[in-house]
């Protein structure tokens, strides 16, 4: 019998990754696209189905697919369809799964993109022999992937686990794509790292600050680690804001699923013990005394496209 291969695909806010893979999990190609540079979604597919074909071509064809699995925002496993995303451009409900499906002529399912990712750390990364773990993507948003008793939570509609829009400060900083204030998301991202950035270097004029050598335009969550790695005050102070952000909201979800590990993938875990540190000092700080020193919090052990890749071709094997 020939060997049988799945698509994954992860449409992040930023960068959309896809690659061929087996099913013991080696992704034979992968290659990435802009997520956000097409207004239609039916432009978007070509573009990706232009650099698809051949990769899949190289694995044989079509007819040694099993499917195509799929990770996007707001992305709903019962009906195949992204729903009013606000880090993408194409608004509304959209029937990706179907397009797709019609696209590619392979069979194709949809989730959570951070539900994917999660998926890929249970198959193949850092939680594999676990039960009870959350994942955390700190990226151009926040998403999240809540597994208990070895399933993903996905709820009664197909969007629970959205841990990125929980408010944690209550009439805080506004996020541009949900008008909604204090929020996660708006803090914990790269994009609410570079709005701390903005925010502090305006309230401490006089304080001098590598950071200031930069546009606001040039100003980045990667702008801000390179200066904090020499040593800068504020950068640094921001990374120690940003931990102490996400650690107070983890301290939260540990005392909602008391999970085994939080795994944290993403750009943003480049910044290392910059960001992990703080994270983990205001987490346990906020722990009743039955939930404090049990909870694993690690960066993941896959690289950021894999994690995501693998996860979403997961949902490819679960058809079969």
């Amino acid at each position: 019998m020939a060997q049988k291969y799945a698509v994954g695909i992860d449409i992040g806010g930023t960068t959309t990754k896809f690659g061929t893979v087996d099913n013991n999990g080696h992704i034979l190609e992968q290659d990435r696209i802009p997520s956000n540079e097409h207004e239609v979604v039916e432009d978007f597919i070509d573009d990706l189905h232009s650099k698809l074909m051949p990769m899949i071509e190289r694995a044989g064809g079509v007819k040694n697919f099993v499917g195509i699995g799929m990770g996007a925002p707001n992305g709903n496993l019962y009906t195949g369809t992204i729903e009013y995303a606000p880090n993408l451009k194409w608004k509304g409900i959209i029937p990706i799964a179907s397009l797709m499906q019609k696209k590619f002529g392979l069979d194709t399912k949809l989730t959570n993109d951070a539900n994917a990712a999660a998926m890929g750390e249970m198959m193949y990364g850092a939680c594999k022999n676990m039960k009870h773990f959350i994942t955390i993507t700190l990226g151009t948003g926040v998403g999240s992937g809540i597994v208990i008793d070895g399933k993903i939570v996905v709820g009664h509609d197909g969007f629970a686990g959205e841990l990125g829009h929980t408010i944690i400060r209550p009439g805080g900083r506004m996020h541009k794509s949900t008008g909604m204030r204090g929020s996660l998301e708006a803090y914990a991202s790269a994009t609410g790292v570079r709005e701390t950035a903005i925010e502090m270097l305006t309230m401490h004029p006089e304080e001098p600050s590598l950071l200031r050598n930069y546009t606001i335009n040039e100003l980045t969550s990667e702008t801000v680690y390179e200066c904090a790695m020499q040593g800068d005050n504020i950068a640094n102070d921001i990374f120690e804001f940003t931990g102490q952000i996400l650690g107070e909201s983890l301290a939260n979800f540990i005392m909602f699923s008391s999970p085994a590990a939080i795994v944290l993938f993403g750009g943003l875990t480049k910044a290392g013990n910059l960001l992990l540190n703080p994270t983990r000092k205001h987490m346990e700080e906020n722990l009743l005394p039955i939930f404090k020193n049990k909870v694993e919090l690690i960066f993941s052990q896959l690289k950021e496209s894999d994690a995501a890749i693998l996860g979403a071709s997961a949902l490819v094997w679960e058809m079969e």
